[in-house]
């Protein structure tokens, strides 16, 4: 006699494809988490890893730009110190200067000739005084001229002097032959040597 099963086996088949389902889901899910999970790590790594790096270049280019701010200090200091190296040296080559001035003031007067006043200003010198004449103006003019000390006289004011005194009242302007900026053994700016200069005798008469 044939046996006839009574179970409901298309249920049974289709709660096993529905139980088969739902493992295979359940496995694609914890898979997909896992690799996300790991893509996660990953990326959080690598991310951590370049913050590690630019925090280490935002450190090696505060300590380049410190270094290069004291490069750059040293620099200036360097530029200041040959700066006052050169002021000094020039002042040291010019510090005889006024004297030969003076010397030269005194070699270039001619007799008859007398000053009331002398101001310096900067290299430029102002002379105020008394001559017999004119023509001693001249020659003391003319002496400025031909000096290695003072150059470019120019003849301001000329005129009768007070009264009770005779002569003529004159203001003469020269400057100073500066020797700081000259190269050394170079002399005076002119280029002229110190000696050889002839001056108008002190004992010319006009």
């Amino acid at each position: 006699m044939p046996r006839i099963n009574l179970l409901p086996w298309r249920e049974e088949q289709r709660k096993e494809r529905k139980l088969r389902f739902m493992v295979a889901m359940g496995g694609a899910c914890v898979l997909s988490l896992l690799v996300t999970g790991a893509a996660y790590l990953t990326f959080n790594a690598a991310i951590e890893s370049q913050q590690q790096r630019n925090e280490r270049l935002r450190g090696e280019i505060k300590l380049l730009d410190k270094q290069i701010e004291e490069i750059n200090n040293l620099e200036t200091a360097k530029q200041n110190f040959v700066a006052r190296m050169d002021i000094i040296e020039k002042l040291q080559r010019s510090r005889p200067e006024i004297v030969h001035v003076f010397d030269e003031i005194v070699r270039t007067l001619p007799d008859g000739v007398y000053l009331t006043g002398v101001k310096q200003t900067d290299k430029h010198f102002r002379f105020d005084g008394v001559a017999q004449s004119a023509t001693r103006v001249s020659t003391f003019m003319r002496n400025i001229a031909s000096s290695d000390w003072l150059q470019h006289p120019d003849l301001q004011v000329v005129q009768t002097a007070s009264k009770g005194s005779s002569g003529q009242a004159f203001t003469l302007f020269a400057d100073q032959v500066s020797t700081a900026t000259d190269d050394a053994g170079k002399g005076p700016g002119k280029g002229k040597l110190p000696g050889n200069r002839v001056v108008a005798s002190r004992g010319a008469q006009p």
